[in-house]
């Protein structure tokens, strides 16, 4: 009880917490723990706990009618093995780190590269193409990290988007001018507006991620495709603290394995506009 209470807490402080200045770099304090460190590994009983920012179709807000299709095949594996799937939304950066620390059972939308210390299970969920977007208007195009020089990089505090790019994030992060990072739990809207209104040059984003956000948006016209910069699978991973990390991952891939089998992955794929081949 006193985990869920906690749990619920977390989430009532995230919803209540004003948004960052616009130019602050890393301004949410993800170094301080989020619960008490006396706090238990989170799986307790039949409960899964799983934890992200909303990066719809992949996963989006937790309590909607549509919550993602990772979270939906977590619900129908786990649920057919008797578990209840809890998915909450925090930033994507305290969602690595309460599961890190073992709050939560898990992060979903992840790559390998956003932690690899993780579990990760055998087979993925789905597929990521990065591109990086530009304003409309824009004529400046992705040849390589060398070509970002000059450009004001968008990007969200704690995501992978490639070795090479998240080497460069990290290599000009007090250089305001290079690299501006967003906080927060739904960051995406904002990075768009600002990339709209000329506030920043370039952005990377998931392909599928931004063509839904931008469908949600009328008074917003669809970036720029300046170039695509990486491809890699999505997982859900589980927390290397939580020591039935393996055997939920074991089970998530053995029962995503079934779902694609019996096409009833495909027909929670369909409900976003997705086929399986994407």
């Amino acid at each position: 009880m006193c985990r869920y209470l906690l749990l619920f807490l977390l989430a009532l402080l995230v919803a209540c917490s004003p948004a960052e200045e616009p130019g602050t770099v890393g301004v949410e304090p993800i170094g301080a723990p989020a619960m008490p460190r006396a706090l238990a590994p989170a799986s307790h009983g039949r409960v899964i706990t799983l934890a992200a920012d909303p990066w719809c179709p992949h996963n989006c807000t937790a309590g909607a009618a549509l919550e993602g299709y990772m979270v939906d095949v977590a619900r129908e594996v786990f649920g057919e093995a008797g578990y209840e799937v809890r998915y909450m939304n925090v930033s994507w950066a305290r969602a690595l780190q309460l599961t890190r620390e073992g709050v939560v059972d898990g992060v979903v939308g992840a790559f390998v590269g956003d932690a690899p210390d993780f579990i990760f299970p055998d087979e993925p969920l789905g597929y990521s193409q990065i591109n990086l977007y530009t304003h409309p208007q824009s004529q400046w195009l992705y040849r390589g990290i060398d070509s970002l020089r000059g450009q004001t990089l968008l990007a969200i505090n704690g995501y992978s988007y490639s070795p090479e790019l998240d080497a460069y994030i990290d290599a000009h992060l007090q250089n305001q001018e290079r690299v501006w990072i967003l906080s927060g739990p739904a960051p995406l809207n904002r990075a768009i507006y600002l990339l709209d209104q000329h506030r920043t040059d370039v952005f990377p984003e998931d392909r599928y991620v931004l063509e839904w956000a931008i469908r949600q948006l009328d008074d917003v016209a669809m970036p720029r495709t300046a170039g695509r910069l990486f491809e890699a699978r999505t997982y859900i991973a589980f927390s290397p603290a939580n020591p039935e990390s393996p055997e939920l991952a074991r089970l998530l891939s053995e029962g995503t394995r079934t779902l694609r089998t019996s096409g009833r992955f495909s027909n929670l794929l369909a409900s976003y506009g997705l086929t399986d081949v994407d």
